[in-house]
């Protein structure tokens, strides 16, 4: 089993934001014929995709941002799966509109729900796929993440969100490095070594709270 995870805030109110490009592809994946509904497991929803002979379980944590990690804690436990069964799906204001960037492990880089899954699982070797959000003025961070993409940024935005989901199902099929060779710019880590074999998973002290 693979586990893919979109990031984002639960709810109306933030629907369609540049934080929940996330749930956005998510959503996109379980479109395919043959995806089942999604119920409420583990603090989430989530929906089953067979990929092939793979089953991959598509997830949007219902905490909130800031307390991901626990919903992805509940899943590994609960299937014993190893850390390098999950793709993590967020959005990065650091990246321009449209571009992906895969990684294997690294810095959370300030966005919130990475921060709460390296928390949850005491590790950062996890793989994560960041879509370029746009870039806010200096300071309007906040603000800028939970507010939506404009007219002129909804078909690059759009486009985004499909590539992105091209890219879950490459991971799933070739794993971290074919996925990386093949959507990572010039120059960007394609060939990134550094996969954590079964990295240990420990619980985190404490939770962080929830927030926007």
């Amino acid at each position: 089993m693979k586990v893919v995870v979109g990031l984002g805030n639960p709810g109306p109110k933030y629907a369609g934001t540049r934080h929940n490009i996330g749930f956005d592809v998510v959503d996109y994946l379980a479109a395919a014929p043959g995806c089942s509904t999604f119920r409420e497991r583990f603090e989430a929803m989530v929906a089953e995709l067979k990929e092939g002979d793979e089953t991959v379980l598509l997830m949007k944590p219902l905490t909130f941002m800031n307390l991901s990690g626990r919903a992805v804690r509940a899943v590994l436990d609960f299937y014993k799966l190893p850390v390098e069964q999950v793709l993590v799906v967020c959005d990065d204001f650091n990246l321009p509109l449209g571009k992906l960037r895969v990684r294997v492990k690294g810095s959370h880089g300030g966005q919130n729900g990475l921060r709460s899954i390296q928390e949850h699982l005491g590790t950062d070797a996890y793989t994560r796929l960041r879509i370029g959000v746009g870039q806010p003025d200096l300071g309007d961070a906040v603000d800028f993440v939970l507010s939506r993409f404009k007219g002129g940024e909804r078909a690059a935005a759009e486009e985004a969100v499909a590539t992105a989901a091209q890219a879950v199902l490459v991971w799933v099929r070739g794993g971290a490095e074919v996925c990386m060779n093949r959507f990572n710019g010039p120059g960007e880590d394609k060939n990134e070594k550094g996969k954590a074999k079964n990295a240990k998973v420990k619980k985190p002290e404490k939770d962080t709270p929830p927030t926007a």
